[in-house]
């Protein structure tokens, strides 16, 4: 089961899977996995420090380009992932943080999706901030997809 929190600066999504921390650690750091769940990184390590980018479809009625530019900025293997998230091509770009936190749980692992920075005096922010939420969602369940396959 999905569940979904989304406060005005947070999106959080959680999801158990029924597969060990290192496979899904695998699915979150390897580009050819995350091409298939979350979009074709480019330039991705799970290094601190690692910039990298990816390309998604743009969505102009929230000014997203479609480009996200992003840094490694937490790392600890089988446990969490921290990046920073922004629009590439915007003037004033949000400052995102994604972080997926992994807990071993009986036969498998939840994976607790934290995106946090939303300003909520912005309403640009705030339309992205409940797509994104939808897309989170969506996104989950095609990590299982990509687990399961």
């Amino acid at each position: 089961m999905t569940e979904i929190a989304d406060g005005t600066r947070v999106i959080e999504v959680e999801q158990f899977y029924a597969h060990p921390p290192e496979r899904v650690w695998q699915a979150l750091t390897t580009p050819e996995l995350m091409a298939r769940w979350l979009m074709e990184p480019s330039g991705f390590a799970p290094v601190v420090g690692t910039r990298f980018s990816f390309h998604g479809q743009p969505m102009p009625s929230v000014g997203f380009s479609g480009e996200i530019v992003c840094e490694v900025l937490g790392v600890v293997e089988c446990e969490q992932l921290a990046i920073s998230w922004a629009d590439a091509r915007s003037d004033q770009p949000a400052a995102w943080l994604v972080t997926w936190t992994l807990r071993p749980e009986g036969r498998g692992t939840r994976v607790i999706l934290r995106h946090s920075g939303f300003d909520p005096d912005d309403d640009v922010q705030q339309r992205s901030r409940a797509i994104m939420g939808k897309g989170w969602v969506r996104i989950a369940a095609q990590l299982g997809e990509v687990l399961d396959g």
